[in-house]
């Protein structure tokens, strides 16, 4: 990550107010209010719900925040509760966008991930965290992780830290940012069992920052926000920054999804247009440490889950 001494520099959404509800909404997520330029905002009246990952609701915020401010006819309500719980509730209708971390073809069967339209609008890093507490150690390598993380590793003293415990923050099964670790780093094995399962970046932050010898890992932006009370560790030697995403030498990063049932609304197309364009692309995605998603359409890396993980057949909020 940059140096861990320099917060992040954000500023205050005074104009507009935009409602961010749910476990996302913790009060230590970053925020910015961004100017949307002459021509960049397509107004559309209406009222819509994006919800789901809180990996991407900092920058999914930030962009409603513009957009209304630009468009006071339309209300967009932005909303946390996960990955998965985003996909369910836009595949069933209760939301008009579902954010995530992970492709609807990671969580439904064709069938249902079909009803789907895939708008994949950043590239999202995550970064393993410490209590301050945890000193000596800046770097663990994969290897170290999964012994961490399946619980053959239990003090921080065994990677070269304090005769510690290590305290797992864990996330729940409906975490995209979950998902993508236990891909990307644990190889699909699971964890052991940890003192808290939290589903919100900002929260799991926040508790990793008040809690002796804990660790977890969150997304970029809430790491830069929460610098002054936890370490960022490097991952095989490479540190976790935008700039390490895009040259491809840091691993531990994903696509952002905003999902859609078919097209969607007029409201939630306009939307969505307006999150790729320059002025979100260029501006609000490299102030909130995101990477730009370019024009390239990536593919699921992971084959459907089991038929009963279908909402068609057994709803679920998960």
């Amino acid at each position: 990550m940059r140096n861990p001494t320099k917060s992040l520099a954000l500023a205050l959404a005074t104009t507009v107010l935009v409602a961010a509800c749910s476990s996302g909404s913790a009060s230590n997520a970053p925020s910015a209010t961004p100017a949307a330029s002459a021509g960049a905002v397509n107004c559309v009246a209406g009222s819509i719900t994006p919800a789901g990952s809180t990996a991407l609701q900092p920058l999914v915020q930030a962009a409603a925040t513009a957009y209304v401010a630009a468009c006071p006819a339309a209300t967009i309500s932005v909303q946390g509760g996960g990955s998965g719980t985003g996909l369910t509730d836009v595949l069933q209708g209760t939301v008009q966008i579902g954010n995530s971390d992970i492709f609807a073809e990671e969580k439904f069967q064709p069938s249902d991930s079909s009803q789907l339209v895939d708008h994949q609008v950043a590239i999202e890093g995550f970064v393993m965290i410490t209590h301050t507490d945890v000193t000596g150690v800046t770097n663990l390598t994969t290897q170290q992780a999964v012994d961490i993380w399946t619980g053959k590793t239990t003090n921080w003293n065994q990677v070269g830290g304090p005769d510690l415990p290590i305290v797992l923050i864990l996330r729940p099964a409906s975490s995209g940012t979950r998902s993508t670790f236990k891909r990307i780093v644990l190889g699909g094995v699971d964890e052991a069992s940890g003192t808290l399962t939290e589903d919100s970046n900002g929260t799991v932050a926040q508790i990793v920052s008040t809690t002796p010898g804990a660790t977890s890992y969150v997304g970029f932006s809430f790491y830069e926000s929460n610098t002054a009370g936890l370490n960022a560790l490097q991952l095989d030697g490479v540190a976790a920054s935008v700039d390490n995403m895009a040259n491809g030498t840091y691993k531990l990063q994903t696509i952002g999804h905003m999902y859609t049932k078919g097209p969607g609304d007029p409201l939630s197309q306009a939307f969505i247009a307006y999150m790729l364009t320059p002025d979100v692309q260029n501006g609000t995605v490299k102030s909130l440490f995101y990477g730009p998603i370019g024009t390239t359409i990536y593919k699921s890396p992971v084959s459907a889950p089991p038929p009963a993980a279908s909402p068609t057949a057994a709803p679920s909020a998960s």
